[in-house]
């Protein structure tokens, strides 16, 4: 069973429609405070146009998040009991092997491969290179909106963490912020009312963890990058908790146990203006 990164071509030869599930995690991150912004459904309107036969979508707003609350980031945890009803809805069951996508090198659908693991399910893994890949191997796309049979998806154990603001500001963590470099040192913000990075944390924008040809390094190369960060004050943080799962995916495909995640991210830490903000390198 794979449970951190596939290759198209193992997809392709392995994959049994009674056993394995596929999920279309396509997404673009909205702009703030733009009521007019469709970009979260640019997704969906992808998947209708083509996606990988007998993969069905996941929204990250709408499925792979939970409400927003007034203290809350911009992709907080969805409850457990909607997590679970939403994998039973795709089919996920006991022993499935589930393979999750995008369009941006994993970037999206690590979301759903944490939440995965963090359910319990360690059969997930993500498409490497994303349907770029399949298509660059000139695999069919299908246009047929597809509906998986219902399965009863249990969570299980996990050693998948979290940790909140509330630890975060009573302990002692290294952040390691998943953003890329100009929105980590302030220079640009796309996204969220303030520009910056908490204090003390370090930068690893996710894209460090692809080639150029935006397939994941080798296991190998990724250990040797990430070595200095497989400790257990390790927490990963990013814009909403959403790329951060890439360097937890990463290091988890390095051979390291997974450390945390910061759900609320930078989005929650800015809800209150007590709560320090850092620009530049400091």
């Amino acid at each position: 069973m794979y449970n951190t990164v596939i290759s198209a071509q193992a997809l392709q030869e392995n994959y049994q429609a009674d056993s394995w599930i596929i999920l279309d995690c396509r997404f673009t991150l909205a702009a703030a405070g733009n009521s007019d912004d469709k970009s979260d459904e640019k997704g969906e309107a992808l998947y209708a146009q083509g996606h990988i036969e007998r993969a069905s979508y996941l929204h990250l707003n709408n499925q792979l998040s939970g409400a927003i609350t007034a203290s809350s980031g911009r992709h907080p945890l969805p409850c457990i009991a909607d997590l679970c009803h939403t994998f039973s809805q795709v089919g996920i069951g006991e022993g499935k092997q589930v393979v999750v996508y995008d369009d941006c090198s994993g970037g999206m659908a690590a979301r759903a491969w944490w939440l995965l693991q963090w359910m319990g399910h360690t059969n997930v893994a993500v498409l490497d290179g994303g349907i770029q890949a399949w298509q660059g191997l000139d695999f069919p796309l299908s246009s047929q909106s597809y509906t998986a049979p219902t399965a009863h998806f249990v969570r299980h154990h996990s050693t998948f963490e979290v940790c909140s603001t509330e630890q975060i500001c009573g302990g002692s963590y290294q952040l390691v912020d998943a953003r890329a470099a100009p929105r980590f040192r302030g220079e640009v913000e796309p996204i969220d009312a303030i520009a910056g990075h908490v204090c003390g944390a370090i930068n690893r924008p996710f894209t460090s963890n692809l080639s150029a040809q935006g397939l994941f390094k080798t296991s190998e190369e990724l250990a040797v990058e990430l070595a200095p960060l497989a400790v257990d004050s390790t927490v990963h943080m990013c814009g909403s908790g959403v790329t951060a799962c890439h360097n937890i995916l990463a290091m988890s495909h390095a051979g390291f146990k997974p450390s945390k995640l910061y759900v609320g991210s930078w989005s929650e830490w800015i809800r209150d203006s007590a709560r320090s903000v850092a620009t530049g390198l400091e």
